[in-house]
């Protein structure tokens, strides 16, 4: 099975609880097909996600206060998803999935914020994904097989100066760089099952933050607090949880018995948009944290 499919299928999995947030999210979509890979735009007027729509998995683009989904690159017709907004907003970096049978070769691409000027950016050498612009804009971080496991990678924003930061034999998946781009933080099965991790952004001095028997993934930093989320199956399904940048002070923020996922803060990081089943299909939430 392809590593995107396990990276997609290994999200479904978290935990229940609400102390941190407002008791009823904004549902922002209603038609139930599967979303996932939320990302809020700077300005905070649009999320940018992976939507499987008529069986063609695609980036789309939602306005944050709910309305209608648009398809950022129409004219492409093999998947791309895991979209991620520059600093300044005016561009994307995701992964273009280069059908070939059953398989396909995945590279990294860039676009404009509008669709416009897309190109490679990293060419396929294994399987490439998860890339996120650094809070400079001046380098894009990534996963790739290319090591024959999962391992963390980042490139000058023109392509150049390809570094390989982690070389772990187990899996590491799920970047994400705190606001100040001194760390990153990832999760990893390098203890056992998958757990959320923290390295400085060259690689080095790397912690583990939870612990425990449980599946940990996809952390997210909040803007303008030393807070992190995650999605966890601690409680016995899938929820967003909250913790300290030190992995202090565990909050389950979403609390509920369905799936709740990808989670992804507003830059002001007053409001924390994911994904969740609970109205019956795989629908966009946005909900207040204190």
């Amino acid at each position: 099975m392809r590593f995107a499919a396990l990276a997609l299928l290994g999200t479904l999995l978290a935990a229940p609880a609400a102390a941190g947030a407002e008791p009823e999210p904004t549902r922002l979509t209603t038609d139930g097909s599967f979303k996932q890979h939320l990302q809020w735009s700077p300005d905070g007027k649009t999320l940018l996600l992976t939507r499987i729509h008529q069986g063609k998995m695609a980036l789309w683009t939602l306005p944050a206060e709910g309305g209608e989904l648009k398809r950022l690159l129409p004219d492409h017709t093999e998947p791309h998803f895991d979209g991620h907004y520059s600093p300044d907003g005016k561009r994307v970096v995701y992964v273009y999935d280069n059908l070939q049978g059953t398989d396909g070769k995945l590279r990294i691409n860039v676009c404009n914020s509008d669709g416009t000027d897309d190109k490679t950016l990293v060419p396929h050498a294994a399987m490439e994904e998860s890339p996120r612009w650094s809070p400079d804009g001046k380098r894009v971080l990534w996963v790739s097989t290319r090591g024959k496991n999962p391992d963390l990678y980042a490139v000058d924003a023109d392509g150049k100066n390809e570094k390989r930061l982690t070389s772990d034999p187990a899996a590491d998946l799920h970047p994400a760089w705190s606001p100040d781009g001194k760390q990153v933080a990832f999760s990893s099965g390098r203890s056992g099952r998958q757990k959320v991790h923290v390295m400085a952004a060259d690689g080095s001095d790397v912690k583990k933050l939870t612990g425990g028997e449980f599946l940990d993934a996809w952390p997210a930093w909040r803007p303008g607090w030393k807070q992190i989320a995650f999605t966890s199956n601690r409680s016995g399904d899938s929820d967003v949880w909250l913790m300290s940048a030190d992995g202090t002070g565990l909050v389950n923020l979403t609390g509920d018995p369905a799936q709740d996922t990808s989670p992804a803060w507003s830059p002001d990081g007053k409001r924390l948009a994911f994904v969740s089943t609970r109205g019956g299909g795989s629908d966009v939430y946005v909900a207040a944290v204190k």
